[in-house]
């Protein structure tokens, strides 16, 4: 048997093994990705590869957006920007059915959009103890809040689309900003569909009500927060300054923010920043020991099998993304979102192409989609942190979420099969051909 050949097999199974055993994903990609290089080079020279491609694989330039937008959604989720952000979100939906939960999905697509993070522990840690005051039933709040957190991945800015761009090669971070608001948006509004359907059911009656000098108030407290959209997104548009140069100005924003609104204090910024560390430390460890993965894959010829096997099934490019979506929904039951991207994009995009999608489109798919397992088990970030956040087990709060994630999967493939969804920003913009 050829030595690539064996070398894919160890590195498959190795991850899979490690996986089901409990290893950290990570560990598991690094050490599968490990073992398959010693079997292709001498243990020497195969280690000191994956040394070079764990260095070249995080050596980016554009990487360095990821830990700024990291410590900026830390500093407003402590600063005082995320009730402000809530209670501008209930402005907006305050009158619908099941208003709290409704300005629950708002003040997720809000925050997400500034903080370029999922937001089921800020927003929901403000909104559920409001909701369950108001009679609220915990499976409704918990599920409406998992259900809209992952928006702030697909609204931009976004760090997933962050990491997609610098592995899908020239793909620009502003067309994939802007190629996301859609997908985001009508995942948000999806869910506002069910959840005022829901409420309705249960007899969730709205009893806000507002002066318009309060509103104006309202608006007049969150108005510096939202700038941050239009500075950080107008200015890479207008090129003033790059993704990553934009980071570190909403780090600035934020901080000079947080202060002004004197909910944050000097002492509470190492904390903030060591946070911010550790989290860091988490997705570029992913980027890197993913990197192996993919030149192992790519020696071992796995993505090309893998393209040839899926092409034998089927020559229609509509059942071929199908089945691109249904792995990558599996996929993202157990894997987050980062290592996933990196696997699967050089293994999924090539296939896409010859089908003429272009890969702004594709990168906002596998995101999507990558969103999508971030709430559902057994490893949903998101759906344990919206559960905790509540004090709900995840068997208590499947049944309620079901209705979500068919709206959410009816978004999916009006952005597989319909290229304006997240082409059409872009190409009005001028930023894709």
């Amino acid at each position: 048997m050829d030595v690539a050949v064996i070398a894919g097999i160890i590195m498959i199974i190795s991850v899979v093994v490690m996986l089901v055993m409990g290893v950290p994903i990570g560990i598991s990609i690094g050490m599968s990705s490990a073992l398959a290089m010693i079997t292709i080079l001498p243990f020497g020279p195969g280690i000191v590869t994956c040394a070079q491609k764990m260095f070249t694989g995080v050596n980016s330039f554009s990487l360095l957006a990821i830990p700024f937008f990291i410590l900026a959604g830390n500093i407003m989720n402590n600063g005082g920007i995320a009730i402000r952000l809530v209670n501008c979100a209930r402005l907006i939906s305050g009158r619908l059915p099941g208003s709290l939960a409704q300005t629950n999905i708002v003040a997720n697509m809000l925050f997400g959009a500034i903080s370029g993070s999922g937001t089921a522990a800020a927003i929901g840690g403000t909104m559920a103890p409001i909701e369950l005051e108001e009679g609220y039933d915990k499976d409704y709040v918990a599920a409406v809040n998992i259900a809209s957190a992952p928006t702030g991945q697909l609204i931009p800015p976004s760090n997933t689309l962050i990491v997609y761009a610098t592995v899908a090669g020239s793909v620009s971070v502003a067309a994939l900003f802007m190629a996301g608001y859609i997908p985001g948006i009508a995942w948000g509004i999806s869910l506002m569909f069910i959840a005022g359907y829901m409420a309705k059911k249960r007899g969730y009656v709205s009893t806000f009500s507002v002066t318009p000098k309060e509103a104006l108030k309202v608006l007049w407290d969150a108005l510096p927060s939202l700038l941050l959209i239009i500075i950080v997104i107008g200015g890479i548009l207008k090129g003033v300054f790059t993704a990553t140069e934009g980071s570190a100005i909403a780090v600035v924003y934020a901080l000079i923010l947080s202060l002004c609104y004197r909910s944050l204090k000097i002492k509470d910024l190492p904390s903030i920043i060591l946070s911010s560390c550790k989290t860091t430390c988490i997705v570029i460890f992913m980027i890197g020991v993913s990197s192996i993965m993919s030149w192992v894959m790519a020696y071992t010829m796995i993505p090309t099998a893998i393209a040839n096997a899926m092409l034998s099934l089927s020559s229609n490019k509509y059942v071929i993304l199908l089945l691109m979506n249904v792995i990558l929904l599996v996929v993202g039951t157990f894997m987050d979102p980062t290592p996933a991207v990196l696997i699967f994009t050089p293994i999924f995009l090539p296939i896409c192409q010859s089908f003429g999608m272009d890969p702004v489109q594709f990168g906002i798919m596998i995101v999507f989609n990558l969103c999508i397992g971030t709430i559902t088990p057994p490893v949903g970030v998101i759906l344990f942190t919206g559960c905790k956040v509540v004090g709900i087990s995840i068997e208590g709060v499947i049944k309620t979420l079901l209705p979500f994630f068919a709206a959410i999967a009816v978004v999916l493939l009006l952005v597989t099969y319909v290229p304006a969804m997240s082409m059409w920003i872009p190409s009005m913009l001028g930023l894709v051909k």
